[in-house]
């Protein structure tokens, strides 16, 4: 009839498992502290396995997975104000992320963490998930052009960033400063 579900299973937590320092990093970005990050993953990982079945047949399961935290991540900012506590990305060994490891980290968390919610949702998917306007505007649930405009106005308020601008030798935030 169908595959075991101990098949199911092992295909679930194998993409779990190669999957989470990605969306560990998109978390916690978008929300700025390492325990929300935690539950935003947690949470989107529990939706997802509950839809295995339907996650599996996307096209792409990670994007499919992503768009499932952003809505967590949507959902959760719209109860609640977000907070700015501003930890250092963690680092995940053998994750290749530059940004993990860069020394301007922090000022970039902090400058991160003023922005709007939708702000810092589409400069996080644009910029540092590398996503076209299109794939990010699948990911928030709301056009492309909304998703520019967001990114546009969020990589402003980060260039008017004081914290940025004495970063000694830093010219580009994301490729747009």
């Amino acid at each position: 009839m169908g595959e075991p579900k101990s098949d199911r299973d092992g295909e679930f937590q194998a993409f779990i498992v190669g999957a989470w320092p990605r969306l560990m990093r998109t978390a916690y970005l978008l929300s700025g502290e390492q325990y929300a990050a935690e539950d935003l993953v947690q949470s989107a990982a529990e939706k997802a396995c509950a839809a295995w079945t339907k996650v599996r047949r996307a096209d792409e399961p990670y994007a499919y997975v992503r768009r499932i935290l952003v809505n967590q991540h949507a959902r959760r900012s719209r109860r609640r104000p977000p907070e700015l506590l501003v930890d250092a990305v963690p680092d995940t060994p053998g994750a290749e992320d530059g940004f993990a490891r860069s020394d301007q980290r922090a000022a970039l968390m902090a400058a991160l963490a003023t922005l709007p919610p939708r702000q810092r949702e589409a400069v996080v998917l644009r910029h540092w998930e590398d996503l076209s306007d299109s794939q990010a505007a699948v990911a928030m649930g709301c056009s492309a052009g909304a998703v520019r405009s967001h990114a546009a106005k969020g990589i402003a308020r980060l260039r008017e960033t004081a914290v940025l601008m004495e970063l000694k030798g830093m010219t580009r935030i994301g490729g747009a400063v």
